[in-house]
Order: structure tokens, then C-alpha cells, then sequence
């Protein structure tokens, strides 16, 4: 019997490397499952398909993708304006507000939701004779192990140095809570608590790391599926609008558990034995196997290493610039002349400035009265010439000398909207700032809930 077991032995007839349990259930597939699996693996293929060529700078595939990309930004636009009848922006997609869901982004949903439907009903119809996709499954399942392993690295690394949600910015911290937009409260929640961002973001390191390495599969799905999860809750939360790339994610987490699904309730709910998985390795030869799960192995720590080194540059390019940024901070106007009238800090004055916010990217003035409003802003330290200029409106401008007599002291002499203007100024300090200086206490006496 001993022997007969070892004739019959799987890794024997078919080459594929032994996992300690049978292979698949063989079966005839039903059609239903056929195009099921064939929808799947051409709509993922479509959606990720940015990820494998990001990977492959290597000519002509760049610029092969530039022509397929503009192809379906060309069907998209007659989808959109012929059958949904909606105006669909092709030529910025994803505009400088880094949205995801645009118009453009549901009628290329709906556009590769259709195409593969149809390409799966065609395939399936063709090929109507074929028993079984246990091969196209294996490779499928591959497929989207990498894909999700290799975003939810990306994801993460940008969280474990904190790129992603840097500390809150300078107007961040004067403006009121109840001007600030959801999702804006939502990268100064993350952004003032580095601890958690880096916690967030080793956990999603985690589940793309876990998902690289073919033996940790279910778990690395698991740690992902939480993970981009509670992605999903945060973006409906606080309306950011990366909800259907996130959505994916969840769906391609749940594909990967679902061939485990019976295994996990019997682990986590029924308390019974669970057996090894079945071999899914897409390749027969062994040693092709072994070689396989090496170079993914590597290629989880090199892309690990990659995206940390990224990230890490991104944040200290940030800290340069900040230090870079000639006057950069808030300042806090004492007096205030326009014309030769110094105007008083009436909250009921409209002219008045209160601060000015020199930050790296332009400055905001805070009126005494009003919103905030943002300009550029060019500083020539040689010629201490201070440019305001408004970015919707190019034909109004404030042109300024500078004195900077000591670090927290400055002083603008120039035109304002054709009027004299001098303000003196004193620059805040930024630890006086309760979300900065709060910092974290093992014993709190009370609760610091303010």
C-alpha cells in the first residue's frame, strides 16, 4: 500500500513541488464559474495593468501604454458623451486635487466592467469545450498576489516615514476646525501623531510583505483585507476621494481568501482540524517553484527597501525646503500702516493684516476679517524684494522690500493694490502650538480634551 500511495503521489505524475496535501479537486468546471474567473482575470489585468509597467521602464512599453491609455481615454470620452450622456475630461483625469473618482474614473469603471464581461462571454463561448481553468486560476491568483503585495508596500511606506501625511502645515494650524474640509481634517489627524501613521503604515507593510512570500499568502490577505478596510472606512468617513481604488483592493484581498474560506471557519469558528492548503504554484517543474519563491522572496526586500528609501528621501526633501525657505513661519502683525492712517486690530477691518504665513510652497494672509486668502510668493534674499501675487488674478500684485533685523523681527515697506503699505512683524513660535506640544504622557492627571 506504501508504495502504491507513493506512485499516486502528485509531485510525481505532474512535477509540481509537494505541499503536504492533494492538488485541486478535479471537475469539470460549470460555464458559470468559467466566466467568472475569465471576467476577473481580464478586469484586473485592466485596472492594474499601470502597476507591471511601472516596473518595466524599458523601451518601447511606455510608450506602447502612452497609445493603449490614450485608445480608452478615447472610448471612454464616446461612452460618456454618447451613451451616458455626461461630459467626460480626458485630458486630466485625475486633476491637481490628486481625485480618484472623478467622472472620468466611474465611466472607466463601467467601460472595463463591459469590456470584460464581453471578452469572458466570447472566450467561454470559444473555448466552451475546455473541462477546467485550473491554469488561468493559478495564474490569476499569482497575478493579483503580486499586485496587492506590491501596493499595500507602497501604501505602507509612505506611512512608516511620514510622506504621505507630513506634520500639519503652518495654515493648518491658525485655521479654524470649522473651515477645514473633511479629508483635510483627516491628513491633520494623521499628520500630528507620527506614532500612528507609522503604526497604520507597518501594518500595511506587513500584509504587502506577508502577500510577496507564497507560503504566507492567507495571511498576508488577511493583515490586507483589515488594513484596506479601514482605508475604505476613513475615505467614506471623511469623503476622500480614492474610494474606488481602494474598493478594488478589498476585492482583490477577498478573491485571494475565497479559496481558503472553508479552512478559516474552521480555524476561527469551528474549532477544527484545518488541513494544508492545496498546491495553487502555477508551475509544474520543482525546481522552477523553488526559483519562483526566491525571486519573489527578493523581490518583496528589494521593493521594501526601494519604497522605505523613497519615502524617507521625500520626508527629509520636505525638512530641506522648509529650512530652505527664506522667512519661512507665521508671523504675527503688530502694526499695521496703510497709506500714512496705522490701522488698529479691529476684528471689523477687512484691510488689516493679523498674520502672514510664509510657507514653502507661497504664503496666506489672515485679514482681520475674512477667510484666509493664498498667493505666490517670490523672495530674492539679495535684494530683500518680497512678491505677492494672487494666482487667479495676475494683474493684481504687492511688491515689498524686506528687513529682517533679527530672526523673529521683520519689517515690509511697498505697495499693496497700489497703496502704501509698512507692517512690522514678529514671527510665533510654532511649539506654543497645543497639537504640537502636547507631546505623549504615560500618567495623565486629567484629560487633556480641547
Amino acid at each position: 500500500m506504501a508504495s502504491q500511495a507513493q506512485a499516486e503521489s502528485p509531485s510525481r505524475h505532474t512535477g509540481k513541488p509537494p505541499t503536504g496535501s492533494a492538488e485541486l479537486p478535479p471537475g469539470r468546471w460549470s460555464p458559470l464559474r468559467r466566466i467568472a474567473l475569465r471576467f476577473g482575470a481580464v478586469y484586473f489585468l485592466l485596472f492594474t495593468l499601470w502597476v507591471p509597467v511601472h516596473f518595466l521602464p524599458i523601451p518601447p512599453i511606455p510608450e506602447l501604454y502612452d497609445k493603449y491609455r490614450d485608445i480608452w481615454h478615447t472610448v471612454i470620452a464616446w461612452v460618456g458623451r454618447s451613451l451616458l450622456h455626461v461630459q467626460v475630461d480626458t485630458g486630466i483625469p485625475n486633476p491637481g486635487s490628486g481625485s480618484k473618482d472623478t467622472t472620468f474614473n466611474y465611466v472607466q469603471l463601467l467601460c472595463y466592467i463591459g469590456f470584460a464581461l464581453a471578452v469572458a462571454i466570447i472566450w467561454s463561448l470559444l473555448d466552451r469545450n475546455r473541462s477546467d481553468d485550473n491554469r488561468l486560476q493559478r495564474w490569476f491568483w499569482l497575478y493579483l498576489r503580486l499586485i496587492l503585495g506590491i501596493t499595500m508596500i507602497q501604501y505602507g511606506a509612505i506611512k512608516v516615514f511620514p510622506a504621505q501625511f507630513p506634520s500639519p502645515s503652518l495654515t493648518t494650524l491658525i485655521e479654524p476646525f470649522g473651515e477645514s474640509s473633511p479629508m483635510h481634517l483627516l491628513w491633520t489627524f494623521m499628520g500630528a501623531s507620527p506614532l500612528y501613521t507609522f503604526f497604520a503604515g507597518a501594518a500595511e507593510v506587513l500584509g504587502g510583505v506577508l502577500l510577496l512570500i507564497p507560503r504566507t499568502t492567507t495571511l498576508g490577505a488577511l493583515v490586507s483585507l483589515a488594513d484596506v478596510g479601514n482605508v475604505l472606512a476613513l475615505n467614506l468617513g471623511y469623503d476622500v476621494p480614492v474610494k474606488i481604488g481602494v474598493s478594488n483592493l478589498i476585492l482583490m484581498s477577498l478573491i485571494l481568501l475565497w479559496p481558503d474560506l472553508r479552512r478559516l471557519v474552521n480555524f476561527f469558528f469551528l474549532n477544527r482540524r484545518v488541513e494544508s492548503a492545496p498546491d495553487r504554484s502555477p508551475f509544474r517543474s520543482p525546481r522552477l517553484h523553488r526559483v519562483a519563491v526566491a525571486l519573489q522572496v527578493l523581490f518583496a526586500i528589494v521593493l521594501l527597501g526601494n519604497d522605505l528609501y523613497r519615502s524617507r528621501q521625500e520626508v527629509r526633501e520636505l525638512a530641506e525646503q522648509r529650512r530652505a525657505t527664506p522667512l519661512y513661519g507665521i508671523w504675527s502683525v503688530e502694526e499695521f500702516s496703510l497709506g500714512d492712517q496705522i490701522r488698529p486690530p479691529l476684528l471689523t477691518d477687512p484691510q488689516r493684516w493679523q498674520r502672514l504665513i510664509v510657507d514653502v510652497h507661497g504664503a496666506a494672509l489672515q485679514p482681520m476679517s475674512g477667510p484666509l486668502g493664498y498667493f505666490t510668493l517670490k523672495i530674492d534674499p539679495t535684494s530683500k524684494s518680497f512678491v505677492l501675487a494672487k494666482p487667479e488674478d495676475w494683474t493684481w500684485r504687492a511688491d515689498f522690500t524686506f528687513d529682517n533685523p533679527q530672526p523673529d523681527r521683520l519689517i515690509l515697506h511697498g505697495q499693496l493694490d497700489g497703496q502704501l503699505v509698512t507692517v512690522n512683524l514678529h514671527r510665533i513660535d510654532q511649539a506654543q502650538f497645543l497639537l504640537l506640544n502636547r507631546g505623549f504622557h504615560w500618567i495623565n492627571e486629567f484629560s487633556m480634551n480641547r
